[in-house]
């Protein structure tokens, strides 16, 4: 039995029942509607090794110039301030590094401004290894393209193209470098050609090599950068585990320096297969 002004109370209460209950339905019919649209937008990525493309970085790592390219100085110690704190000075291009558009052009994208998305993409493998054992001046062609499409398919779009030239073993010797009597250095590189059709043919992002630089070592005038950077895209250079990458199928994760103005930097490269 109810008492007076129950019914209406009862009435009142079974409403705001009814309205939470639909606006709870409403909310889980709404989430699931989002994840599905996310889910069909974005599909999980999935890769079953992770590849380090990185150098590890120290004061002893050769540079195109041949200086040091970073000091380690101590601020605070732990056996005397209770923790410990460096100081870096560091040369932008040292170790495994990126570079900005900024780094060969006067108005170009610095560090800082690299569009994210450009910097998670598939990567494609170009090696010339037998190439540049036999010449370590070797410059990457058109043709040296043109012979990986035929074996893997066109580029992919977006994708970051590394060469591998096998340079990499090389380092902690002086044939990293390979100064000639001349003082000139001798290792491989990528054609100005070749960029040319990456840029004007292609889409591609990001050019990588496992040398001191994407110009051959015996550059005058770095016309491979001044063709790749002003174009708005970036390089990587010293870059590590290219031959354990495969010609394509990986995706590349370039954890670049955020830092307004630099014009490349020490960065840690990442391959997902």
């Amino acid at each position: 039995m109810c008492v007076a002004g129950c019914d209406e109370a009862m009435h009142r209460a079974l409403s705001r029942r009814r309205l939470f209950r639909r606006a709870a339905a409403g909310a889980v019919l709404a989430t699931g509607l989002r994840a599905e649209v996310v889910s069909a937008a974005t599909p999980p990525t999935r890769f079953e090794k992770v590849i380090d493309l990185t150098h590890t970085l120290d004061p002893a790592f050769p540079t195109f110039f041949g200086t040091s390219g970073i000091e380690l100085r101590t601020r605070f110690s732990y056996r005397k301030d209770g923790l410990n704190f460096l100081q870096w000075v560091l040369d932008e291009h040292s170790g495994t590094h990126i570079d900005a558009p900024l780094h060969f052009s006067e108005n170009g994208a610095d560090a800082s401004a690299l569009p994210i998305v450009d910097l998670v993409v598939p990567l494609a493998v170009i090696d010339v290894a037998a190439q540049a054992a036999a010449n370590a001046d070797y410059a990457v062609t058109p043709d040296d393209i043109k012979a990986w499409e035929e074996r893997n398919g066109r580029l992919p779009d977006r994708a970051a193209v590394a060469i591998h030239t096998g340079w990499a073993q090389h380092l902690g010797t002086a044939k990293y470098r390979n100064e000639g009597p001349d003082g000139k250095l001798h290792f491989p590189g990528v054609h100005p050609a070749a960029a040319e059709v990456l840029i004007r043919e292609r889409s591609v992002t990001g050019l990588l090599i496992d040398t001191l630089s994407f110009d051959i070592g015996a550059t005058k005038d770095f016309p491979t950068h001044v063709l790749w950077l002003p174009s708005g895209r970036w390089g990587a250079e010293n870059v590590a585990n290219l031959d354990q990458v495969p010609p394509v199928g990986a995706t590349i994760v370039v954890g670049g320096p955020k830092i307004r103005g630099a014009t490349g930097g020490p960065s840690r490269l990442i391959a997902l297969v």
